[in-house]
């Protein structure tokens, strides 16, 4: 009865089964790997975020260029304030606002984005105290450019004058005639007025939409090992029962030939 497993056409069935399912589940495990690696990598971020805060500062230049290892570190910068922004739509315990970014012109020539606090509601320059004149020192966590899209960094174009989206190098050098380092820092303390911005875990180190993507890939995979499993089973209970049915007779007998039709036989004649 199950003789018909040693046709060509079966061996390649079963060589196809025995190919895909592992395929399903080391692409499934892989999957959640993927999904296991991210979990810890945002655990060790939250950490380093935390463990940041009481260290002493460091200058600028030591921590630069910002990585996941530098990122959240104290950083320390010496300038004097320069052109000011506003970074409309972010939130600040679950409160939305703004925050109050300024350019901090170094000895270099080049310039710290500092977010000097958060404020509530609409953008408004009026609403925000005027910036620190002279030589200034700032302490802060150092953060990474932003990229639009991310993080909850909106992706917004056509914003006033005065405002910007992302605190990017790449949108500041476009507002500013001067070069702009790419990184930026949060006061410990905000300005007098504002409240004072939580820093960050870089991107690509927390739960994002990416990690749960992986979750979902892992779902998938092994569902698909699964559907080959069972379309297997249900080909070979097909093929078990049509042999069956073929030893009591209960199929038809299939004709060698097939009628000529009467048309061709006139043809013919």
């Amino acid at each position: 009865m199950y003789r018909f497993l040693l046709t060509p056409r079966w061996w390649g069935i079963n060589v196809f089964v025995l190919l895909a399912i592992p395929f399903c589940i080391f692409m499934g495990s892989w999957q959640l790997g993927r999904f296991e690696d991210r979990v810890q990598s945002s655990r060790d971020a939250d950490k380093q975020v935390e463990a940041a805060k009481t260290e002493a500062a460091r200058p600028l230049a030591e921590l630069l260029p910002v990585d996941k290892s530098t990122s959240g570190n104290q950083a320390i910068a010496t300038g004097r304030y320069a052109d000011q922004l506003l970074v409309p739509d972010r939130d600040v315990d679950d409160k939305q606002g703004f925050y109050v970014l300024t350019l901090l012109r170094t000895d270099d020539g080049r310039a710290l984005p500092v977010v000097r606090g958060w404020l509530p509601g609409e953008p408004d320059p009026a609403k925000v105290p005027a910036p620190p004149t002279g030589e200034v020192t700032v302490t802060g966590a150092l953060q990474a450019s932003e990229s639009p899209g991310s993080n909850g960094v909106s992706a917004v174009g056509g914003l006033p004058k005065g405002q910007t989206g992302a605190i990017s190098s790449a949108s500041l050098v476009n507002l500013v005639p001067y070069k702009v380092y790419d990184a930026w820092i949060t006061l410990d303390k905000a300005d007098s007025g504002m409240t004072a911005v939580p820093a960050v875990a870089p991107q690509d180190t927390g739960l994002d939409l990416k990690a749960f993507q992986n979750l979902g890939y892992t779902g998938e995979w092994f569902v698909f090992a699964g559907f080959v499993l069972f379309m297997w089973f249900r080909l070979l209970r097909r093929e078990v029962e049509f042999a069956r049915d073929a030893e009591l007779g209960l199929v038809p007998e299939v004709p060698n030939e097939e009628p000529v039709p009467d048309t061709a036989r006139t043809r013919v004649s």
